[in-house]
């Protein structure tokens, strides 16, 4: 079959398109770097104050990999947090604070973060971070405030990590606060998690029928729950 020729016209606008295409790609670098560096304009405060305090870090990305406990630089963190309102920076800070050692301290400020924030769904990430940070930090000492936000369907899928929270609670409600969440088709799969770590046997009728959810990674977390609550002893 023989081969079609490329008009002139077609070949122009071939070229038009590609140099269109690299034009993009370059504007769209250039604003990447552009937030690189405003980025680093803004978080070099916190930088020099961690550094006065002995961190020799040039990120906040550094501090969390320098390979041990930085508690010493909490109470700096908690400080800048309600200052930021650049959230790619908000959201470093909310990482950092990711860690066991960051509490008691941060418990209450992170609530109050999740709280005020607002905005778009950028925000949003910044709000699912710090129902992260809880995750792994959270105690009974804010079981209310956890259990209150995490009913608030307006904060949307940012709930899903203060589902997980539950599971460090031993306050009783946790179990049946988690039971009702399994309704809630946002944060359900991540109840299955909490549940699974509170080994909560009186939630196994509810989990079953999870083994047949459209998602995967759901039937998944049913699975791993019901096999953590069967080997129990009775």
């Amino acid at each position: 079959m023989p081969r079609k020729t490329t008009t002139p016209k077609e070949y122009v606008e071939r070229l038009e398109e590609t140099l269109s295409r690299r034009t993009r790609l370059d504007q769209e670098e250039a604003l990447r770097q552009e937030g690189i560096r405003q980025y680093r304009i803004l978080q070099s405060p916190l930088i020099e104050e961690l550094k006065r305090e002995g961190y020799d870090v040039e990120s906040l990305y550094a501090l969390r990999n320098i390979g041990r406990p930085y508690k010493a630089a909490v109470p700096i963190l908690l400080k800048w947090l309600p200052q930021v309102e650049d959230w790619h920076l908000k959201d470093s800070i909310v990482r950092a604070l990711s860690v066991p050692w960051a509490k008691p301290a941060a418990l209450l400020p992170l609530i109050v973060e999740f709280r005020t924030a607002a905005g778009p769904t950028i925000v949003d990430h910044v709000k699912w971070a710090i129902g992260n940070a809880l995750s792994i930090i959270a105690d009974d000492t804010v079981f209310d405030d956890v259990a209150d936000l995490v009913q608030e369907k307006r904060h949307g899928r940012s709930r899903e990590m203060l589902a997980v929270a539950l599971g460090r609670m031993k306050d009783p409600r946790a179990v049946d606060l988690l039971i009702k969440l399994l309704d809630d088709e946002e944060v359900a799969g991540h109840a299955l998690i909490a549940i699974r770590k509170l080994k909560a046997r009186e939630a196994a009728s509810r989990v079953e029928p999870f083994l047949n959810h459209p998602k995967a990674w759901v039937r998944s977390e049913a699975k791993k729950a019901l096999a953590r609550i069967t080997k129990l002893p009775r």
